[in-house]
């Protein structure tokens, strides 16, 4: 484990418990050595410095219960990110709407990213684990943009996330998203097939378009309620890209409102002076097969205020 002050000059030899059984060990190694850069880890990967039970390992081995990992020293400084504030805290822990021995839900606040990166010091699950220091695991099974709010899902065995990722590939986890669209349709409902590829620009933003190369993306719209200039929609996944739906939407011509990456600047700009300033995407629901629950586990999210405010304006 990366120490304070940014650097380990020690080997570590870890025993893999339940919690990091049928884990691939670069995965394992990212989750050990917080702050280090991947490509350190790929380094001593390629190196042979890390061993597993004595033997030189690929990446994509599947620890087992048991193993004995060897962990080089970490030789290079660590920024270090520092503790979420308390208010912070708090309002992730109150945001939670369901928790049981293996499974966390909460209900995202927009503004939030799920992890630190790219300039963020905290997301969701560094905030999770810095207020609950001694939970074993605990790992995020999926995850929604920064501006997106709603049901997130974590795990708190890698049982649970091995299962959790097992129903999303095979399509078992019914997400449903509610998004206020710019404009009119006369079509009750409509299915975009349209597949996706991500593109990076000269500035570095990342971007996603429709494109006939690009993965298999699949959106299911259902219009909820219409407006003037404006309609509220349900957006229901069977496939889970980046920016899927934001990208689907403005393919349609019909824009998520508030959205300044794929959105129409003037339709934003009208929705910012009846009191829209963010996006208008939210993670309403999930359903899925769960063990012990009888039938189906069922979990909504209720609209932000934010975004109720928004449709009351509009009604």
């Amino acid at each position: 484990m990366a120490e304070p002050d940014g650097q380990t000059g020690r080997i570590q030899m870890v025993t893999i418990d339940e919690n990091n059984d049928g884990q691939r060990l670069d995965n394992f190694l990212i989750g050990q050595l917080k702050g280090v850069p991947r490509s350190w880890v790929y380094r001593v990967l390629r190196r042979g410095e890390v061993r597993v039970n004595k033997g030189r390992c690929k990446p994509a081995r599947r620890l087992q219960t048991g193993d004995v990992v060897r962990i080089p020293p970490v030789r290079q400084t660590v920024k270090q990110a520092g503790t979420p504030s308390a208010k912070r805290i708090d309002e992730i822990e109150k945001s939670i709407c369901y928790e049981d021995d293996l499974l966390l839900i909460l209900s995202k606040p927009a503004g939030v990213a799920v992890h630190g990166g790219s300039g963020l010091s905290h997301g969701v699950i560094e905030i999770l684990r810095a207020s609950r220091p001694n939970a074993a695991f605990l790992e995020l099974a999926h995850r929604l943009d920064r501006e997106t709010s709603g049901c997130l899902m974590l795990a708190k065995k890698r049982s649970a996330l091995r299962r959790l990722q097992e129903l999303q590939r095979d399509g078992k986890i019914q997400k449903r998203y509610l998004a206020l669209l710019s404009g009119r349709t006369r079509k009750g409902s409509w299915r975009v097939d349209s597949p996706l590829k991500k593109n990076t620009l000269k500035s570095g933003e990342r971007i996603v378009r429709v494109d006939p190369e690009g993965k298999a993306a699949i959106t299911h719209f259902k219009v909820k309620r219409r407006f003037a200039e404006a309609f509220l929609v349900e957006a229901e996944l069977e496939t889970g890209r980046t920016h899927q739906i934001r990208v689907h939407a403005a393919s349609n011509g019909t824009p998520i409102l508030g959205d300044p990456k794929y959105g129409d600047e003037s339709a934003n700009r009208v929705m910012r002076d009846l009191g829209l300033r963010r996006l208008f995407l939210h993670a309403a629901s999930l359903r899925f097969e769960w063990p012990g629950v009888p039938g189906s586990f069922f979990i909504e999210a209720p609209l932000p205020k934010e975004l109720q405010s928004v449709i009351e304006t509009l009604s």
